[in-house]
């Protein structure tokens, strides 16, 4: 069984900034892609960021590019998310998933993230932007 503990959101003003943390716990290989979500109310769930664990290699959504940056630290089965220059239109519920990667590779090499090919999911942290 996989598990995704999510944490660091918060309350920061407009230019701020905040790092996410999701650690993952459970079977390794369905883990090996991990992602950002994010969901304002009465808004659709979107993707924000993906990193394949195995080489590191990254995928954002253009709306976050130049400002988000996803990384990870292997040894502690933990990916992160540092988002800066945040703005009143970045204030959502983020959330982290996994999935193996070549569920969602084609996908992501397409430039997309799509929430409903991906499997296992945390319960979400609320990043609020405001004045």
């Amino acid at each position: 069984q996989v598990h995704l503990a999510e944490s660091g959101g918060g309350s920061v003003q407009p230019g701020g900034s905040l790092r996410l943390s999701c650690t993952a716990s459970g079977f390794t290989r369905s883990t090996n892609c991990m992602g950002w979500f994010r969901q304002a109310p009465g808004k659709e769930r979107e993707g924000v960021a993906a990193i394949y664990r195995n080489k590191g290699s990254t995928y954002y959504a253009d709306s976050v590019k130049g400002r988000f940056t996803i990384s990870q630290d292997n040894a502690k089965d933990t990916v992160y998310l540092q988002m800066n220059s945040l703005k009143p239109d970045d204030t959502a519920m983020y959330y982290c998933a996994a999935d193996p990667f070549d569920r969602v590779a084609n996908t992501l090499a397409s430039g997309k993230l799509l929430p409903v090919e991906w499997t296992y999911w945390g319960q979400g942290t609320q990043v609020t932007v405001s004045s």
